[in-house]
């Protein structure tokens, strides 16, 4: 099938790369033509295992292609993908207006019937809105809403072996090629498990979102019960445990931290607020998970001023991740913002370091902060240790070594990825998330 995926972010280059690689014949499509030029020259201007060599076989192959040529591509593509932007308007809701220019430059444009397909994360009755201005032209396009599930740093994975496949449609004949574009991939997922699920276009939309706040919450939940846990004495690491062997409740998404962030779980949540709030029924529980989330972000840096106190200014703090999560450049919304803001106006001063998202995190620091190309030079003369995402480089350090590196053998883990017992052992006075502080072992 001839395909134009609208938008080279994130979801729109995996779409389309996953897409070509299944065999169709896909053009990558985009108005930012400095960012065209450099997908035409094999640069990936995101981090995702694996996409660039995806990218590369199938630009080679000439199953995927770019262009800054929207109309060219919309007359192209027998089904388009519209991937464009959803950002937070100032209330929280979805802003749309990337989405409705792309709709009615097909409107404007499309001489033959299209299959459009929303991939951006929309809410509930954008649809039915898309139909509208669709229906301007006198030509009848069938509208499409199939959200994605991808995790970043897992995206390839999640796009080529799905637990499931979303298309909301009220057209039969729609139905019938989207299963069909989506059959090499259920046929070739390696675990069998992906299936196809059939529902209306509102219901679809809905399923997006739901998903996202079914998750967040579980989340803000943990985070909410470690607060608890550590004003109690519990750890939550063992309750976390105790609750997760439950298979009503299971063990994902139970790790509790310094909060969520990402390009997902803030921005659908927000929206899945406002559009409660549109149709007259609040959503409380949300509205509880998203202040939850971020009141979350300020306490590792309570835990450091409550050991520190507040004049910062002495303290230098070695910083070892920035991206809001392992196996990814993104920092949009990471936690890590909030916490360097925060101890930089205490005074503080930063060494950090992050395997990729070094580059993002200087357009948003500069020269505030310091960074490093090892992990291990960061902690040089630092007064203290914290780990803000929990990349798998960090998982199992050099105690000894870290210790002889760091000016003082403090830790605090917002990710609790290491063991107390050890840390206290080898030395450390160790802070974590919802579990009793450890003080360093005298004898170590």
């Amino acid at each position: 099938m001839r395909i134009s995926v609208i938008g080279t972010g994130y979801v729109g280059l995996v779409t389309g790369a996953c897409l070509a690689d299944s065999g169709h014949s896909v053009c990558c499509v985009d108005i930012d033509e400095a960012k065209i030029a450099k997908l035409n020259d094999g640069i990936i201007p995101i981090y995702e295992p694996g996409l660039e060599d995806l990218v590369e076989r199938n630009t080679r192959e000439n199953r995927l292609s770019f262009s800054s040529n929207v109309t060219e591509a919309i007359e192209s593509g027998a089904i388009l993908f519209i991937a464009v932007g959803t950002p937070p308007g100032p209330d929280g809701a979805a802003d749309l207006s990337h989405v409705f220019n792309v709709v009615r430059t097909i409107s404007a444009t499309a001489t033959s019937p299209k299959i459009i397909v929303t991939k951006s994360t929309v809410p509930i009755g954008t649809g039915e809105k898309i139909r509208e201005i669709l229906d301007t032209n006198g030509i009848r396009h069938e509208v499409v809403s199939n959200p994605e599930f991808l995790k970043e740093g897992a995206a390839i994975s999640d796009f080529t072996n799905p637990d499931r496949i979303v298309i909301g449609t009220n057209s039969a004949q729609a139905m019938k090629t989207m299963k069909r574009l989506y059959q090499p991939i259920v046929d070739a997922a390696p675990s069998r498990r992906a299936s196809v699920i059939e529902m209306d276009i509102a219901s679809a939309e809905m399923t997006k979102y739901a998903a996202n706040a079914m998750l967040a919450t579980r989340i803000s939940f943990m985070n909410e019960l470690a607060r608890l846990c550590g004003k109690v004495g519990a750890d939550v690491k063992l309750v976390q445990n105790g609750i997760g062997l439950d298979p009503r409740i299971g063990q994902r998404f139970l790790n509790p931290g310094i909060g969520y962030g990402g390009s997902c779980f803030p921005k659908d949540v927000q929206a899945m607020i406002a559009t409660g709030r549109e149709h007259d029924s609040p959503f409380q529980i949300l509205e509880a998970v998203h202040a939850v989330n971020e009141r979350q972000k300020s306490v590792l840096v309570e835990l450091i001023t409550s050991y520190y106190g507040d004049d910062l200014s002495n303290h230098t703090f070695a910083v070892w991740g920035l991206a809001f999560k392992p196996n990814t450049d993104d920092m949009r919304e990471a936690p890590s913002i909030v916490i360097i803001e925060a101890l930089l106006s205490h005074g503080a001063r930063i060494v950090a370091f992050d395997p990729v998202a070094q580059a993002n995190a200087e357009s948003i620091w500069g020269d505030r902060i310091s960074y490093t190309n090892l992990n291990k030079d960061a902690l040089k003369g630092a007064d203290a240790l914290l780990v803000l995402t929990e990349w798998k480089e960090f998982r199992v350090p050099n105690l000894a070594r870290m210790k002889d590196e760091l000016g003082a053998a403090v830790v605090f883990d917002g990710r609790n990825i290491y063991d107390p017992d050890v840390m206290r052992k080898a030395g450390f006075t160790y802070f974590s998330i919802g579990r009793p502080p450890v003080l360093a072992d005298t004898d170590a």
